[in-house]
């Protein structure tokens, strides 16, 4: 049957349809707008009380920013940054600030002796540096092996400074607590008098460019540059052990020369802080080579990450600056994503992280190289070791589980570097017949 036949019954059927009185209609009518009344009075009432109060309005102002920025990713309408930066500087601001008030409230509760180690680190609330860093977190730096730096890194290590880690120091609520300190007699006695444990094998020492490591040799033949966190930083190992420190003799064997590799990393960098870092070094340092490391907590808190959580856009854009720095100066760039010790010891749920990271580079970005699989191999050669020689294969030899540590152990920095080194080797390989001869310093 057409649709012309069905119209007169469809007509006669609205026409016999039930209705309602009016004055039915009108009190429905009525009601309706009374309760729209009353939830827009409650919306206001809300509201003022949420404005009336700091974190009111820090959670009106991040949750506006966030429809903002989705609604402007939404419609392709990405082309300035301005309101991007100035949300997070207030989110950053007020959380520093928030976290100033928990410090001093913790602080008067504890004993002496960990108020007089947190006095000589530069932890108390008067002189503890609390910066932004691990991409949207408040962090907690000792003052006499930090300082700020506002020029887009938020910290950064004191130059010409000698340090060492302690651990479980029991903290306010009963968490255990790590942080590094001068290298000092008279600290170390504090610290152990407070109740920590010294990872003696974890000095470090920063050179007078506030890396870690010793001064850089600008006249090396080749020279490269590492980008990023705590991974790379190298915590609880020692300043020849950790993965940039390891790369340079494994490029120094595979090329025969003099190799000089820049360790920039920072515990709690992110790309944003990364890429002020390749600023800052690049001119004076001259690199043939940049690596860029990453880790889950770049993009958001580590577990929401792994679940698919994550804010990907925003490091895609500090990525893609990293990205259009070295290429416009022909500087090979590899992505290389830091493996975590749970996907290494257990089930291998990467679609997240690192699975999305490939997504976020673009075209233009860095070559991508993912070292997971060497891990694998290096756990299950391990593996069959221990059995062997009836030790115990947990926890973990590559990382730094026996301190109750995630990070790479000194076995596991050298599988890093053996990976990332062939990949590496083979970019600048491919680069010097490109261009007829050794990578030229730009």
């Amino acid at each position: 049957m057409s649709h012309r036949r069905l119209a007169p019954f469809r007509r006669r059927r609205d026409r016999y349809r039930q209705r309602t009185f009016r004055f039915v209609e009108r009190g429905e009518r009525l009601s309706r707008r009374f309760k729209l009344v009353i939830a827009g009075l409650t919306a206001c009432l809300l509201a003022g009380l949420l404005v009336g109060t700091s974190t009111g309005r820090y959670a009106a102002s991040w949750t506006f920013a966030k429809l903002h920025r989705g609604v402007a990713t939404l419609t392709g309408d990405v082309a300035g940054r301005d309101w991007i930066d100035a949300d997070w500087r207030r989110r950053r601001l007020f959380d520093m600030d928030q976290a100033r008030g928990k410090l001093r409230s913790a602080y008067d509760q504890y004993d002496p002796k960990l108020k007089r180690l947190l006095d000589e680190a530069g932890l108390d609330p008067d002189h503890a540096l609390l910066r932004w860093g691990n991409f949207d977190k408040a962090l907690l730096l000792p003052a006499t092996v930090f300082e700020a730096d506002d020029t887009g890194r938020s910290y950064r290590f004191r130059p010409n400074t000698r340090s060492i880690w302690v651990r479980n120091l029991k903290s306010k609520g009963g968490v255990l607590a790590y942080f590094p300190i001068p290298d000092t007699p008279a600290l170390r006695e504090l610290a152990e008098a407070a109740g920590a444990v010294v990872v003696r094998e974890s000095v470090q020492n920063t050179n007078s460019w506030g890396v870690r490591g010793g001064e850089p040799d600008l006249d090396a033949s080749l020279r490269g540059i590492v980008l990023g966190d705590s991974y790379m930083q190298g915590l609880f190992v020692g300043d020849d052990q950790t993965p940039p420190a390891c790369l340079e003799r494994v490029l120094a064997d595979r090329f025969k020369t003099s190799v000089e590799v820049l360790n920039t990393g920072h515990l709690g960098y992110s790309p944003e802080q990364e890429y002020f870092t390749l600023l800052e070094y690049a001119d004076r340092f001259r690199p043939q080579f940049v690596i860029l490391s990453l880790f889950a907590n770049d993009f958001g808190d580590l577990f929401e990450v792994l679940d698919g959580r994550a804010d990907w856009e925003e490091n895609r854009h500090w990525i893609g600056k990293i990205a259009a720095f070295c290429r416009a100066r022909d500087i090979p760039c590899l992505a290389v994503p830091a493996p975590w010790v749970n996907h290494v010891e257990g089930p291998r749920k990467t679609a997240h992280y690192p699975g999305r990271i490939p997504d976020i580079l673009g075209d233009d970005g860095p070559t991508y190289y993912d070292p997971m699989e060497d891990f694998i191999e290096a756990e299950d050669r391990e593996r069959i070791r221990r059995l062997a020689a009836g030790e115990p294969t947990t926890p973990s030899p590559l990382f730094n589980g026996k301190l109750g540590d995630g990070h790479f152990s000194p076995l596991g920095c050298q599988v890093w570097a053996d990976a990332v080194g062939r990949r590496l080797a083979r970019l600048l390989e491919i680069q010097t017949r490109q261009t007829g001869g050794r990578p030229t310093p730009r």
